[in-house]
Parts: C-alpha cells; sequence; structure tokens
C-alpha cells in the first residue's frame, strides 16, 4: 500500500485527463458506434459519470462496515439494466463525473490506515479491499479512457474486439 499518494494523484488527476482527451475528440466521432458491441465514446464517457455515485457507496461501505459484501453491476446484465449506457451531453457527464470524483478524493483523503486495509467480498474478485476498490476505480478511469482513444484513432484491422 505504499502507492497509496500515488492512486490519489492519479484519481484527482483523471477529471482533467478525461476531459482533455475529449476535447481533443471531433464531435462527430463521439456518438460513431465501431461494431456491434462497442460503446460509443459517448457512452464510455457517461458511464464513467453514471458509476461515481455506486463506487462513492462503496467507498462508503468500506468507512462504515466491519465488512462489507457487494454486489456486482456489471451493465447490460439484469432486467431494468440497458445494454448500453444513457448518453447525456458530455459537458454534463464530465462536470457529473469531476464532481463525484472530488467527492471520492475527500473520502479518501480522511480514511484511516485501519480502513485502507478493510476488507470486503466480492463474488467477482478473489480478494477485494478498501485498497483494491480504490487502485479498480483508477484502474477503471484508466480502461475507459484507453478504450475511448482506440476507438477514435485505432484502424478497424487492429480494434480490440470486446465481448
Amino acid at each position: 500500500m505504499k502507492d497509496i499518494p500515488d492512486i490519489l494523484d492519479g484519481l484527482k488527476r483523471s477529471p482533467r485527463v478525461l476531459a482533455n482527451l475529449v476535447a481533443t475528440i471531433p464531435a462527430e466521432r463521439m456518438g460513431h458506434r465501431r461494431g456491434a458491441h462497442c460503446w460509443t465514446i459517448a457512452e464510455h464517457v457517461c458511464h464513467l459519470a453514471e458509476v461515481q455515485p455506486m463506487l462513492t457507496e462503496r467507498l462508503q461501505r468500506f468507512r462504515d462496515e466491519p465488512h462489507p459484501v457487494f454486489v456486482p453491476y456489471i451493465p447490460g446484465e439484469g432486467e431494468t439494466e440497458p445494454d448500453t449506457p444513457a448518453v447525456i451531453p458530455t459537458d454534463q457527464a464530465l462536470e457529473r463525473f469531476a464532481r463525484y470524483r472530488d467527492d471520492q478524493i475527500g473520502l479518501l483523503a480522511d480514511t484511516d490506515e485501519a480502513t485502507w486495509q478493510k476488507s470486503g467480498s466480492h463474488p467477482e474478485y478473489a480478494l477485494y479491499s478498501f485498497y483494491i476498490l480504490a487502485r479498480h476505480i483508477l484502474m477503471h478511469d484508466h480502461w475507459h479512457m484507453y478504450r475511448m482513444e482506440e476507438l477514435w484513432l485505432t484502424r478497424d484491422a487492429y480494434l480490440t474486439t470486446v465481448t
């Protein structure tokens, strides 16, 4: 857990990195669907904004519960879960992402060492802890940002197939 300051720094920077990435993508590319199972760039941006309240709630549960037990969130699964994220105006999605991230950074900055070490249960993962969740949030940000750049720039023959 020696990298906690680095994780916090990365989480603080993600909203700016995302906003700058989105600013470089031509507007006509934001809604372009590259394949049947590919989200659009706009859907990736909106997904990042959409999941922040759930991630914040998970951090709070780690803080407040002795051993929280989580239910997987898998987009497109379940009776009421759409296959693709709802698209809102990009500026609103970016603002929402940044606002929730500020809340998360405040929560993380005020977290004691015992909470950083606290474990929980999540059926998707062999190990799950407050520390792993914080790192997971950062990796989730960057995976989606990488995917947005890939959807924008990668030639069809080299595009990663995500199923």
